[in-house]
């Protein structure tokens, strides 16, 4: 190449306010509203909103926030379950320039605590069917905390007797639509934090950033070959890795939410029919809850609604049965480190003509990277080889692109160990098939995923050795047709002491949330190697065993 050459591309191109802006997902929901003002955005009960509406409401909060002094770089917490106000969140908190924290409803105060502290939260939004485990967190805060944290109740029912608490429609009602919001000067900048259990007790914050949930909202419309204006029902929680990035890909098709607060079968059956949903997504235990479902729980519908599901692969008969009742069902694998979804298993024309069973085995597998994952390999986490593409050797799911979280929150070692070689590090093993679709063979061993949900052992121990009857304890999952896994307690009682089934797992009831508690407990000694170190992996192969 000659000297002349080099710079061809370069003089005179530079990037400039017209041809270069910063990707956010906000630019999605104004788009809507200008394009579709008056197609419905949302319904959540007996509301229902444009997206002109939806897009005036996220201004005013943003505007709100901004005049109380919250911006860049502020944390604002919501918990809630799936409503109007957690999906605006989702736009009026990253438009003030603040970072959304999302908290999950089922945790202990203890946990969500520790959450508001260590996000150093300036502001923390609560539904009022949540009040009592959210003023009991919010009163777990050190006073000086405390008192720089506004308390926003949605509604303030339940809240006012809480000095300074204000009303969520109160606060909307500060703002005005038309203020100047700051734009977003840099799509690496935060957009929201998600706390995930990942193999320790404390929750670690991953952080994502503005150009990921861009592209990961966009990838789930084109991996999932969603429509314009499809009807989307949320049973899956907008807490978890914000509803896996679906509230920005619901603006960028103009959409419709279907907002579900109490999910079971009846109700979803209900939503399907009456508002003709398209589009959900859960984990195994919505299907299981789906072909299940009482007689008079079920409605009939005429479309055919896709489910996305993840977490353990859908049995064979779960899928047929799945089929029948008019479900087309898309697995997807990922974690909170990738925004949620970043694996799908791509479906190929010629898998239709597959028998059930095999079909069942080709959508049981992960899949293939995401249309914005850039990188995706199974490799010997040694020598940071891939491993062969022959469905037997085994390796470490690793990611690597636009769609892995920036990193840990203030947890800098832990960011570099998930990194290191220049990958995401997932700690799940599986194998690479000879079409170069992934498959998972074992989760991350310290991680139970009941009904869509981490629980780290490692926590639950913690609590098992707080009994005082109870010398040495190890949790692993248990397989469950219901939840995919649940934890299963082997206990070693102190020489002497007393303990039954039923009062260990209350006192861990008393001291956890009630989803992470053991479903079953084994007394017993405990296998050990040479050095101490329990095996768990021993413990794991009784309990298949047990229920081959």
């Amino acid at each position: 190449m000659s000297q002349a050459g080099r710079g061809l591309y370069a003089e005179g191109l530079d990037r400039c306010a017209a041809n270069y802006v910063p990707l956010t997902p906000i630019d999605f929901l104004d788009r809507s509203a200008r394009v579709y003002p008056d197609h419905t955005a949302l319904v959540d009960g007996d509301v229902r909103r444009t997206w002109r509406e939806t897009r005036d409401r996220c201004r005013r909060l943003a505007s709100a926030f901004r005049r109380r002094g919250v911006g860049r770089d502020d944390t604002v917490a919501i918990i809630a379950p799936n409503s109007a106000a957690i999906f605006e969140a989702h736009y009026g908190v990253p438009m003030a320039g603040a970072v959304l924290n999302t908290i999950n409803t089922r945790l202990d105060a203890d946990t969500v605590t520790f959450i508001l502290a260590h996000g150093q939260a300036r502001v923390f939004m609560v539904d009022a069917e949540i009040a009592e485990l959210g003023l009991k967190a919010w009163r777990g805060l050190p006073d000086e905390v405390r008192e720089n944290t506004l308390l926003v109740g949605i509604p303030v029912a339940g809240f006012e007797n809480v000095r300074g608490a204000l009303d969520y429609e109160a606060l909307l009602a500060e703002g005005d639509p038309g203020d100047d919001l700051p734009a977003v000067a840099d799509e690496w900048d935060a957009i929201t934090l998600n706390y995930t259990s990942g193999t320790t007790g404390n929750p670690k914050g991953v952080v994502y950033h503005h150009r990921g949930a861009y592209l990961n909202a966009l990838s789930n419309a084109v991996g999932w070959n969603m429509p314009h204006h499809a009807v989307y029902l949320w049973t899956l929680p907008m807490f978890h890795c914000n509803g896996w990035c679906f509230p920005w890909t619901l603006a960028a098709i103009a959409g419709t939410s279907i907002c579900l607060r109490a999910v079971n079968a009846g109700a979803i059956y209900t939503a399907i029919a009456e508002h003709g949903v398209t589009h959900f997504c859960g984990a195994p235990i919505i299907m299981n809850m789906l072909v299940n479902a009482e007689l008079e729980e079920r409605r009939t519908f005429d479309q055919t609604v896709n489910m996305m599901t993840a977490a353990a692969p859908p049995p064979a008969a779960v899928l047929r049965a799945m089929a029948e009742a008019g479900f087309h069902v898309t697995h997807v694998y990922g974690l909170t480190e990738t925004y949620g979804p970043a694996v799908i298993c791509a479906w190929k024309p010629e898998w239709d003509r597959l028998d059930p069973e095999d079909s069942a085995a080709m959508k049981s597998r992960q899949g293939v990277a995401y249309h914005a994952l850039q990188g995706l390999e199974m490799m010997n986490p040694k020598t940071m080889e891939p491993v062969a593409a022959d469905g037997e050797e085994m390796g470490e799911t690793m990611f690597r692109g636009n769609i892995v979280m920036k990193g840990y929150l203030k947890n800098p070692e832990a960011t570099r160990e998930a990194f290191a070689g220049g990958w995401f590090h997932s700690g799940d093993l599986g194998v690479m098939q000879p079409d170069h679709y992934l498959q998972l063979k074992d989760r991350s061993k310290d991680i139970i995923i009941s009904g869509g949900e981490n629980i780290s052992s490692i926590e639950v121990e913690d609590c098992l050795y707080r009994h005082p009857a109870v010398s040495e304890a190890a949790v692993v999952a248990k397989p469950d047709e219901k939840w995919g896994e649940t934890p299963c307690a082997f206990v070693t009682l102190k020489p002497g002491a007393v303990a039954g089934e039923r009062e260990i797992i209350d006192f861990c009831r008393d001291n956890l949330a009630h989803y992470k508690c053991p479903k079953t407990v084994i007394f017993g000694e405990l296998p050990k190697t040479s050095t101490g170190k329990i095996q768990k992996f021993h413990l794991r192969d009784r309990l298949i065993s047990s229920t081959e």
